[in-house]
């Protein structure tokens, strides 16, 4: 998962960073944090309680398999 996956899954749900950082039970800043350009510069715990939460709230995420990276909101 990258930071852009994170972002847009954010933006699909029509979230905020501090609903997410609710929802994950985890502070803003780590939110940002994950969200950066380049490597997650946050932790695995972070990223996983992150992850868990978006896909609660209704997206997919979508591992590189030759078309790139994504999200899409689940059916």
């Amino acid at each position: 998962m990258t930071g852009n996956q994170i972002r847009a899954a954010r933006s699909l749900l029509g979230l905020s960073q501090a609903q997410v950082a609710e929802s994950a039970g985890i502070s803003v800043p780590t939110v940002k944090r994950a969200e950066g350009s380049g490597a997650i510069n946050a932790s695995a715990d972070a990223v996983a309680a992150i992850r868990a939460a978006l896909e609660t709230a209704g997206v997919e995420f979508i591992a590189e398999n030759g078309g790139g990276a994504g999200v899409r909101l689940r059916k």
